[in-house]
């Protein structure tokens, strides 16, 4: 077992390249997914959680209150490109692709970017998926929210028990 097992933390993998949190607040490769919420252009108060399904590309995109995106119809809305934009700033390129299964064809020395990866999923002609990985994602934003307002500490978080106890705690 390595030591980063054995440890109460995880390892945090620093982002490819820094982001502006505005547009796109939460991103996340997770649950076989590119899921994300992304801020609304035109009403401060709505988001969007918009997804991308690894392999199929299958996309749903709804506002917090679980009302169908206006422009996600036949492809990827401004709210998923913007989405898959955030990830490559996160991830990189590589790293998305490879999660998403995509095959992404670049020049020799140049790296693929969001627009060579919507472009390979288009290929594909990908359907509109069930909109119900919306509440878990949504949850999971709000969940990160809350830890934000949380005064730095070094006390256990009671939600956070789950990680397993060193040796040196068992022993």
């Amino acid at each position: 077992m390595s030591a980063w097992e054995e440890s109460s933390t995880a390892r945090v993998i620093p982002p490819a390249r820094p982001r502006k949190l505005a547009k796109v607040p939460f991103v996340e490769l997770a649950d076989g997914r590119l899921q994300g919420v992304v801020s609304s252009g035109s009403d401060i108060e709505r988001v969007y959680v918009s997804s991308i399904a690894a392999g199929s590309y299958a996309f749903a995109c709804s506002t917090n209150n679980n009302r169908p995106c206006g422009g996600a119809r036949g492809f990827f809305c401004n709210h998923l490109l913007s989405l898959l934009g955030e990830a490559v700033l996160q991830y990189g390129a590589e790293r998305v692709a490879r999660y998403l299964r995509v095959e992404v064809e670049v020049a020799d020395g140049v790296a693929a970017t969001a627009a060579d990866l919507a472009g390979a999923m288009r290929a594909t002609r990908p359907e509109l998926v069930d909109r119900s990985a919306a509440a878990p994602v949504f949850s999971r934003f709000l969940r990160h929210l809350a830890y934000l307002e949380l005064a730095p500490g070094t006390t256990p978080l009671p939600e956070l028990q789950w990680f397993p106890p060193s040796r040196a705690a068992v022993a």
